[in-house]
């Protein structure tokens, strides 16, 4: 419940104001249940100042914050409600509240008496997830009709006029997978990787031959800098192997069946190419610090990558988009486990590997893989429209694709969408963010152009300067160790 008060102090006389004060307070008071709350405007002309837009179409007064606080009041209002930013414009905030099925606990979703999800799902995040995965499906659907997609469930001309005209999508060529002879040319005579940039492209058009991957693996997971000559990686490889033997025996308490478990499908395809416990534990590190958020217990992430793929495939086919909306699967749930382990589960184990280090090269944008779900939607978008496949037969189909997609084809449509976008000159706000194409990066001489535009040094990889916070945190700047957050580690303990 929110309480709101809003009134004009007045001088009274002769001590008879109390009443009236009161009366006068009363009479500018309101109040409302979160339940209701349907969006939040946010203004700033001199001081901030917000409305509160209720389902029933009522506007409430104006809140006035003279002396800041906004932002403090926005963040103690998202202890009981999630807020999103509309696509269509920054100043207006979707609100919804946690539906009761998105509030129950996943202990009641997935009936295990005899031992808590919760507690499998710290220690085996992925087999727990998808041992429910039929489940989990209606409590998707259940949680992402919430009013959190406001935006989504509203017809399509408010969302968009008219489809936006992207232009022509261009032809994509894919090349051979680097080899080892043309990776050694990247390399100076101390060891350090040049020309960062023009090498990615190359994993990003072709990725690497097999018997390079245990090397490079190690650079795209940040778990090498790019700059570091084999002398520093020989004293890091020591210094990291060191610490992970020394926390092991912290883990003493973890039974080798716990441990086993703990292979899941996220590490199987590092530890298959490492053939080292070491160095496949610290690249897993850097791989669980991007996707941790997949398996929080309010599946943030999840929700988030869903309706930023919503926004995606609305651009880009909103005759699709509309289809899928009548046949209540606008949400896209049904993509739920691509994202969830990055398509492990759909793909050939080779196939999985090439579209991995694909993926870590950060091109040709950020969320990448967010338009592989699109290419593999517009592949099959025909199909389902043609045969008029409702709610089950949709999710059906979608399943069976398991196995049965071509990688390649799959990158170079992917690409070829993402080029697609960028040629267009009036790309909505949203877009641009959730691809990263608005980002600003200061120019400077020892910085290189990649074929896709984005700056970056030659001995350092965006993501080491992107997340710098992270990195040093994981003892990779500048070859330092450092104490790792115990959350990191917790994904494999």
């Amino acid at each position: 419940m929110i309480n709101a008060v809003s009134f004009r102090r007045k001088v009274h006389a002769h001590g008879d104001g109390g009443s009236n004060h009161t009366n006068d307070r009363n009479r500018w008071a309101f109040s409302f249940n979160v339940c209701d709350l349907r969006s939040i405007t946010v203004k700033c002309e001199g001081w901030s100042y917000i409305t509160f837009h209720l389902k029933d179409g009522t506007a409430l007064p104006a809140i006035h914050f003279h002396q800041g606080g906004s932002t403090a009041f926005l963040d103690s209002l998202r202890k009981s409600v999630q807020i999103n930013e509309c696509p269509d414009d920054e100043s207006v905030l979707i609100v919804s509240t946690y539906s009761k099925t998105f509030s129950q606990s996943f202990e009641n979703l997935l009936d295990d008496t005899n031992y808590g999800f919760v507690q499998k799902f710290k220690k085996d995040p992925y087999t727990t997830t998808l041992g429910g995965f039929s489940k989990v499906t209606n409590y998707l659907f259940d949680a992402f009709r919430a009013p959190e997609l406001e935006c989504h469930q509203r017809p399509a001309e408010e969302v968009f006029v008219f489809q936006l005209d992207l232009g022509p999508r261009p032809e994509v060529q894919r090349r051979g997978p680097v080899t080892m002879e043309e990776w050694a040319k990247y390399q100076d005579s101390e060891g350090r990787i040049t020309n960062v940039p023009h090498l990615k492209d190359l994993i990003l058009k072709g990725g690497l031959c097999h018997a390079l991957r245990r090397e490079a693996w190690k650079f795209l997971l940040c778990y090498f800098p790019w700059n570091s000559t084999h002398e520093e990686r020989k004293l890091l490889q020591k210094r990291k192997t060191d610490e992970y033997f020394r926390m092991k025996l912290q883990w003493k308490s973890v039974s080798e069946e716990q441990e086993r478990r703990n292979s899941s499908d996220l590490l199987s395809p590092i530890l298959f190419v490492m053939e080292n416990e070491v160095d496949a534990f610290w690249c897993f590190v850097s791989f669980m610090d991007e996707v941790h958020e997949n398996f929080e217990e309010q599946m943030q992430g999840m929700k988030t990558q869903l309706i930023q793929l919503s926004t995606l495939l609305r651009l880009l086919d909103l005759a699709f988009w509309n289809y899928l909306e009548a046949q209540d699967s606008g949400y896209l749930y049904f993509c739920f486990r691509w994202l969830l382990i990055r398509f492990k589960r759909e793909l050939h184990f080779q196939d999985v590997l090439r579209l991995w280090e694909v993926m870590w090269t950060r091109l040709p944008c950020q969320n990448f893989h967010l338009l592989v779900c699109c290419a593999i939607l517009d592949s099959e978008k025909q199909k389902i429209m043609d045969r008029k496949y409702g709610f089950n037969e949709i999710l059906k189909h979608i399943n069976e694709l398991s196995m049965k997609l071509d990688i390649e084809e799959i990158l170079s449509k992917s690409e070829a969408i993402c080029m697609q976008i960028k040629n267009c000159k009036d790309l909505p706000h949203s877009v641009s963010e959730i691809l990263g194409l608005n980002t600003v990066t200061e120019p400077s001489a020892a910085l290189e152009t990649s074929e896709y535009g984005i700056l970056e040094s030659p001995q350092t990889s965006p993501r080491s300067t992107h997340r710098q916070d992270h990195v040093v945190s994981n003892g990779h700047s500048h070859l330092k160790e450092t104490t790792h957050n115990g959350c990191k580690v917790a994904f494999i303990s």
